[in-house]
């Protein structure tokens, strides 16, 4: 072998030659074991060990927060917990009218720039949800007043 093909040999380059004579080539495979080829080694160095994660450390808990704002400043707080990936019940019975539209004006675009999801759940209470909380089933407008 040259001294080019040791050098090529010595970091893996290529792989070994295939020419050494049959005879040869069988003992030297019954003594050593089959060496892999260049193709294997980098596969073998770039995928990482598998890791064991629990399914219990994996799903971090989920808070929904509840929040009766008594100012229009509020909002803000409430489109944090929103940002944090918390769902947030809001309360507006203790706001006057316009501000509380201000406020839901406020919080539908935050949850539209998140790509979540708001709902009304009752007279003046609305449900803002994230993106990583899904909301299943509907409620209705008409309320009872006789009961």
């Amino acid at each position: 072998m040259s001294m080019k093909n040791k050098i090529k040999n010595f970091f893996y380059l290529e792989e070994e030659e295939e020419d050494v004579p049959v005879q040869r080539q069988q003992t030297v495979q019954q003594q050593a074991p089959a060496r892999k080829s260049v193709k294997e080694r980098r596969v073998n160095q770039e995928m990482p060990s598998p890791t064991v994660v629990s399914l219990q450390a994996a799903h971090k808990a989920s808070k929904v927060i509840l929040i009766e704002p008594r100012v229009y400043a509020e909002a803000q707080d409430i489109a944090e917990h929103l940002k944090n990936k918390r769902a947030v019940v809001v309360n507006l019975q203790r706001i006057e009218k316009d501000q509380g539209f201000r406020i839901i004006d406020f919080l539908s675009g935050t949850v539209y720039a998140l790509g979540g999801d708001i709902q009304r759940v009752g007279t003046d209470i609305f449900l803002c949800v994230p993106d990583n909380v899904e909301v299943d089933g509907a409620i209705s407008d008409y309320y009872y007043d006789d009961i």
